[in-house]
């Protein structure tokens, strides 16, 4: 006996009271398959339901889209801010400047080594330190550090935070698209299973057969079991014999 199968994927959900909707189309109230207090429910939340689909997939979009730029700048802000502490270390190793000049860039505890650059909070953490450090250096009377310059490197970092921003702006309306879809399923799912009750209650006069026949029109999802399939494929193919 095949089992009804409620739908579990948004695309699904929306066929559902597709189907539903337009099997509707030109009924009236009296000849409807389902109370018209679904059919109301089901006409207003349907339209919902859909631009609330398909804002989803849209601020998921426009984050992918924006996702390459953000990574380029990502790149090259870690190779400014890398560089900017080798040539601070190589100017020391060369006896052009002091060790303690490290002391503006919180650098101490690095020594000659580099912190490291694995997470954009690092990024923005050590771009910060160095273009904050540097400016003091100057005020201090000290001489630029030249190739890249801390100007170089500031122009690369703000670029940066600009995509970063942007990033964490499309992220949180991502993440709020999907928590409101996350309610609007929920609702989805009991308007469905309310509806498909009352449609398989309208046909229940009739033979198993004829009810799921008709149940289907209206959108009705019925499967077989694995070892259903297998006998009525061999029922098939004896029929066919």
């Amino acid at each position: 006996m095949p089992y009804r199968r409620l739908p579990n994927t948004d695309s699904s959900r929306l066929r559902a009271m597709q189907k539903a909707l337009q099997m509707s189309e030109g009924v009236s109230p009296l000849e409807l398959t389902f109370s018209p207090s679904t059919y109301q429910e089901l006409k207003f939340f349907y339209p919902e339901y859909n631009q609330a689909v398909l804002y989803q997939k849209e601020t998921l979009e426009r984050q992918i889209k924006k996702s390459k730029n953000h990574q380029e700048k990502l790149k090259k802000v870690k190779l400014y801010v890398s560089h900017f502490i080798q040539v601070l270390n190589f100017a020391i190793l060369r006896g052009e400047l002091k060790p303690e000049i490290r002391e503006y860039f919180d650098l101490q505890e690095y020594d000659k080594k580099l912190p490291l650059l694995n997470s954009e909070k690092d990024v923005i953490e050590w771009g910060k330190k160095l273009i904050e450090g540097e400016q003091q250096r100057l005020m201090n009377g000290g001489t630029p550090i030249t190739n890249p310059t801390i100007a170089r490197v500031k122009v690369h970092y703000e670029d940066y935070l600009r995509t970063y921003k942007n990033q964490q702006y499309l992220q949180e309306a991502h993440n709020n698209a999907q928590q409101k879809m996350l309610d609007l399923r929920k609702k989805a799912d009991a308007v469905i299973l309310k509806l498909w009750n009352e449609i398989e209650d309208y046909f229940s006069d009739l033979s198993p057969d004829e009810k799921r026949a008709n149940a289907e029109k209206y959108g009705i999802v019925y499967v077989y079991r694995k070892q259903e399939k297998l006998s009525f494929s061999n029922l098939k193919l004896d029929t066919v014999i």
